[in-house]
């Protein structure tokens, strides 16, 4: 009897142990990102790295992230229409890159005199921007989550001083998403490159001024090598959200603890970049002055003006364009009214006090 026993459990035993690896297979679900940053970049390429393998993690393999930079499998502007069509799974960018697909995506990056970082993630998650963000993500077949923030931005690098509005007319100038139109307002001409093309433009005049984010970031493109006065702050990106954006239907093959999962490896992700951005900024700004040269000019307030009344202009073409955009941007110019008055009497008021207590 024992024996028998015995045997009848090994050979259970046995089968279990055969069964265990088909049935892990079929488990397993593979996700191919593709990004529209360069590999190894400090600031945006690094992030994408981490938070792909972060899902590969948190998952224990479950599912198993294949991750390409922009240009190792489709280039950085191709990202979206790989995951639409379903040959990869998941992109992380910025999503004001596929304006041109809808309007309605720009807000989930940035507008020009739009939400800071507390306040478009405050939006997104509490504020029904992320109910929004899906509606617009479900015209396309993508699931979209907020994937990392870079906060305010520089406003730009320029091989000449920007002393009024008139000084943008016929500048050639990388700046994508809706900033790019309000400086086409301005008479200026925005291109929209990928990061890894704007060193060489630059240097070789094809352009003759960007923006791209922030010290840290900017340091490595070795902006500095090309234009060396250096605007600030940007009126065009002051809270850049990223994002990662999924297949809709291999979202749905997923288990829903495999998708909370990874909404959660995008949300840590979301506040890693921001702080990491953050300490860094100051550091690599200082870098940037004094090693390189680099000159620091504040827009003037007329030109400021001008940003705004182009701006308004641009955002009220935006939301003309369909149901679904006024939809959008009625909520956004909604939401930056009521989270920035709380901004102003919150944040500015106390930086702004404390800095002029501790500079006396």
């Amino acid at each position: 009897m024992e024996r028998r026993k015995f045997l009848t459990g090994a050979a259970l035993a046995g089968a279990a142990t055969t069964l265990s690896a088909p049935a892990l297979a079929q488990g397993k679900k593979e996700m191919v990102i593709v990004s529209t940053w360069p590999r190894d970049f400090p600031g945006l390429g690094l992030p994408a790295q981490r938070l792909s393998a972060r899902i590969t993690e948190l998952t224990d393999g479950r599912v198993d992230v294949q991750y390409f930079a922009a240009g190792e499998r489709v280039g950085a502007f191709d990202s979206f229409d790989e995951v639409a069509s379903g040959n990869a799974q998941a992109y992380i960018g910025a999503d004001y890159y596929w304006k041109g697909k809808h309007p309605g995506w720009a807000p989930f990056t940035a507008i020009p005199f739009g939400m800071t970082y507390t306040e478009i993630d405050a939006w997104i998650k509490y504020g029904g921007g992320q109910e929004l963000w899906d509606e617009l993500a479900d015209e396309f077949g993508l699931k979209n989550f907020a994937a990392g923030n870079t906060g305010v931005q520089m406003g730009g690098w320029f091989n000449k001083e920007i002393e009024s509005a008139d000084d943008l007319k016929g500048l050639k100038i990388r700046m994508p998403g809706l900033g790019g139109d309000v400086m086409a307002k301005l008479g200026a001409s925005p291109v929209s490159l990928p990061g890894g093309q704007i060193y060489e433009n630059l240097v070789s005049g094809a352009i003759d001024a960007t923006e791209w984010v922030g010290p840290y970031n900017d340091y490595f493109l070795k902006l500095y090598e090309a234009a060396k006065y250096y605007y600030w702050p940007g009126m065009h990106e002051p809270g850049a959200q990223l994002a990662m954006g999924m297949n809709k239907s291999w979202w749905g093959t997923l288990s829903k603890n495999d998708q909370n999962i990874i909404e959660a490896a995008c949300n840590e992700e979301n506040s890693r970049t921001m702080a990491e951005t953050n300490a860094n900024n100051g550091a690599y700004l200082n870098r940037l002055i004094n090693d390189h040269g680099v000159q620091l000019r504040e827009f003037n307030d007329d030109v400021y003006e001008a940003f705004g009344e182009a701006s308004a202009e641009v955002i009220e073409e935006a939301r003309d364009h369909s149901p679904l955009s006024k939809k959008i941007y009625d909520a956004v110019l909604e939401k930056r009214a009521e989270l920035g008055a709380w901004t102003e009497l919150s944040d500015t008021a106390y930086v702004q006090k404390r800095n002029t207590v501790l500079n006396r």
